[in-house]
């Protein structure tokens, strides 16, 4: 197939945990013999603050990692539509792009014949309904939404006629379990601090047990205020900072556990959906211990892909179990990672996404090339 995909970027990962997937999903797609474009907007939000702290060393280890992906950058005012999606299959726009695009994109699909789907992989279609409401999805073939809650949302509101759940997933090429050979500390946990999303879970399920069990730990990500980064600092948790994300399996390979704090929105309003993070961590063989979330969609087996717990004194119960049971962490490694290699690879996801092309009648479906 020809495929066109509309990414915020793909370049970055500065506050952009989607890119993971993103990243996964082309590189399948691009393996499987698909001819396969991505653009992103010249001096995207992420991008541009990635390049800001940065330089261009950050973009240079991308390609380092990813020698089989590049992005064309456009301006929104001046691409033409016309010549990009001339000759394309299909045609994917992640829900991160302007609504002027997403519409003119639309417009395309009523001169062309390719197939054109949204990808949605965030919360606001609950915390920011008029704002979604806005997209003109009209011509748009369907959603391919990242859990069933945002599937049913798009169809119960009427915004498309047909809608998908296409759960994220790990990239196993990438992450992977990997040895370093001695641990430098108990916990890791890469995430960003955000807009005040989970600030009271953080310190419940992160920054308190740490301070209070004496722990060494170490916390990636970024937008992190002045008042949390000295929580870390009283707490005498190391902060990292930004780190890329296709490093993250060595430096979860340097410490005995990780956790997941999901957001506000996700553990209140969209049961099934654990974002990014879980895949990434199983599919790193570190033990993870999660604070709650609903799993509707029997994504994993808490208890044995990982422990999950109610409260911050469960929490500290539990890394004290880990520390000191080396069974119970071999047990939770083992199982999580055959959770992720049976069925949340990028390669099911890419398998679940070309049944969609065979019932939106799209013929010429690429086979797998074996490498």
């Amino acid at each position: 197939m020809k495929i066109v995909l509309f990414y915020h970027s793909l370049l970055s990962d500065w506050n952009h945990g989607n890119a993971h997937f993103l990243r996964g999903i082309a590189t399948e797609l691009i393996l499987r013999g698909n001819d396969v474009k991505i653009y992103e907007s010249r001096d995207n939000w992420s991008l541009a603050n990635l390049m800001k702290e940065h330089g261009d060393k950050a973009v240079l280890d991308f390609y380092n990692h990813y020698p089989l992906l590049n992005s064309i950058s456009y301006d929104p005012a001046t691409v033409d539509l016309n010549q990009v999606l001339r000759d394309a299959d299909l045609v994917i726009v992640h829900e991160w792009n302007d609504h002027d695009l997403v519409k003119r994109i639309g417009e395309q699909r009523k001169k062309m014949s390719f197939r054109l789907l949204f990808h949605d992989t965030h919360h606001r279609a609950v915390t920011e309904k008029e704002n979604m409401k806005a997209y003109d999805l009209s011509e748009y073939d369907g959603v391919l939404a990242f859990g069933g809650v945002i599937r049913d949302i798009y169809l119960k509101e009427g915004w498309v006629r047909r809608a998908w759940t296409w759960h994220e997933a790990a990239d196993t090429r990438v992450f992977k379990p990997m040895s370093s050979g001695n641990y430098e500390g108990e916990l890791v946990w890469v995430g960003n601090w955000g807009d005040e999303e989970r600030t009271k879970e953080l310190f419940e399920f992160i920054i308190n047990p740490v301070k209070e069990l004496k722990l060494k730990a170490t916390i990636y990500g970024v937008r992190y205020p002045a008042h949390a980064l000295k929580a870390l600092e009283d707490a005498g948790i190391t902060y990292g900072g930004w780190l890329p994300n296709f490093r993250a399996p060595e430096v979860f390979a340097k410490y005995r556990f990780t956790v997941h704090v999901p957001r506000g929105p996700y553990v209140r309003s969209l049961p099934g959906i654990p974002t990014i993070r879980p895949f990434e961590a199983l599919a790193c063989a570190i033990p993870l211990i999660s604070s709650p979330w609903e799993d509707v969609e029997n994504l994993f087996t808490p208890g044995k892909d990982f422990i999950m717990v109610k409260n911050g004194e469960e929490m500290k119960e539990c890394m004290q179990k880990i520390i000191s049971d080396d069974g119970l962490a071999s047990a939770l490694t083992t199982h999580g990672l055959k959770t992720i290699w049976h069925k949340h690879t990028c390669s099911h996801r890419v398998d679940e996404l070309y049944i969609i092309c065979e019932e939106l009648g799209i013929k010429n479906i690429s086979k797998q090339i074996q490498l």
